[in-house]
């Protein structure tokens, strides 16, 4: 068991789920439990996976830490709330659906729950100067709000639901730009309906997940030049060709001022031994599981290149650009031993690795400058 203990995050105080702000695909609603945790309903397959996770795939996967029990309620004013049932370890846990909130990043800026991106007001100092203005990905608004309302509408208030608490693996990013890449050439899971089943083999087959192994599900890209985050959903990447993959991937790394050419050659290294471990896992099967490619917007002093260079770290001793690759969503993965794996598959995840080597090949393409 990996990280079974409860968290604590304040003994005796209310701690609010806030959508998580940082959310850019899936469907699933990902909440933020503290500054370094988030927190998504639990699936027992996804379970079953981080209870048994091999040691080399850690680094490259959410830390688990353990498992909050909430249930549904509304208050006076017909505001749906989770809380957590009386008697657990985390006293009081909800979240509020009211029009707006504050996301706890640098700057504090204010969301609406529609699905359009907002930037905060410019409002000046006292000294006369604008702050630096953020916007955010509404994507997790979204998937929030369907998801409390598919609560309300089966359950009642007293129905207990479990949620898993894992890493939050942009907490140390003060301009998180991510990546949700969903991999493999097979998104769906060996107990998926026929209906299903059909269903995203066509999505596959329309995309570049037949072809690359690889689809873009979400992005957000923090635009230095305009202070704002550049978005896209998983239905603009759907429809991208091989071609229209690629330019996109360049777009991820890129500020508004330059292409951050400095994050290709870490990147790839840090994918290279994904890979590696991948490559290692017989039985295993990722199937609709996703890769996030995280760095932080906030350029560094010294990149002041323009965008038709592409410059790597000047130094041998020059610190590394912070980068980060995590595979997340694991409700339909399969291996040996797992309980819902009766007829486990033989060697590694093809699929999934078909698209990695593409992934790879097109980031050394873009380093090359082709």
């Amino acid at each position: 068991m990996v990280g079974q203990s409860p968290l604590s995050p304040g003994e005796g105080r209310a701690v609010l789920l806030e959508p998580f702000v940082h959310q850019v695909g899936g469907h699933t609603s990902m909440l933020r439990y503290d500054e370094h945790t988030v927190c998504k309903p639990l699936v027992s397959q996804e379970l079953s996976f981080y209870e048994s996770l091999p040691w080399a795939m850690r680094q490259f996967t959410p830390q688990y830490k353990g498992i909050v029990s909430v249930h549904l309620k509304k208050d006076s004013l017909g505001n749906l709330t989770l809380m957590t049932s009386p008697g657990t370890e985390h006293g009081l846990v909800k979240w509020s659906h009211t029009k707006t909130f504050r996301d706890s990043c640098s700057g504090k800026v204010l969301l609406r729950t529609d699905l359009q991106y907002h930037t905060d007001p410019l409002l000046e100092d006292t000294n006369g100067n604008q702050p630096e203005r953020k916007s955010y990905n509404p994507w997790g608004l979204h998937c929030h709000r369907q998801h409390l309302n598919r609560l309300s509408s089966k359950h009642n208030e007293n129905k207990l639901h479990q949620f898993l608490l894992l890493e939050n693996v942009v907490s140390k990013y003060s301009y998180p730009c991510i990546l949700d890449l969903k991999m493999g050439t097979r998104q769906h899971g060996d107990d998926a309906s026929e209906e299903k089943k059909a269903r995203h083999i066509k999505k596959c087959e329309q995309s570049t997940s037949a072809s690359l192994g690889v689809r873009i599900c979400g992005m957000q890209v923090y635009q230095a030049d305009t202070g704002h985050f550049l978005c896209k959903d998983k239905y603009f990447g759907r429809k991208l060709s091989p071609e229209g993959f690629r330019q996109t991937l360049r777009q991820f790394l890129c500020s508004g001022n330059q292409l951050r050419a400095d994050l290709l050659e870490p990147i790839v290294l840090r994918l290279k031994a994904l890979l590696s471990v991948i490559r290692k896992q017989s039985s295993y099967r990722f199937y609709s599981s996703s890769l996030l490619i995280i760095y932080d917007g906030q350029e560094p002093k010294e990149s002041a290149a323009p965008a038709d260079h592409l410059p790597f770290p000047k130094a041998p001793g020059a610190n590394p650009a912070r980068v980060d690759v995590r595979m997340i969503d694991f409700a339909h993965t399969t291996f040996r031993g797992s309980k819902s794996s009766p007829t486990p598959h033989d060697g590694p995840d093809h699929g999934y690795i078909f698209g990695l080597e593409n992934l790879i090949k097109i980031l050394q393409s873009l380093s090359e400058g082709k």
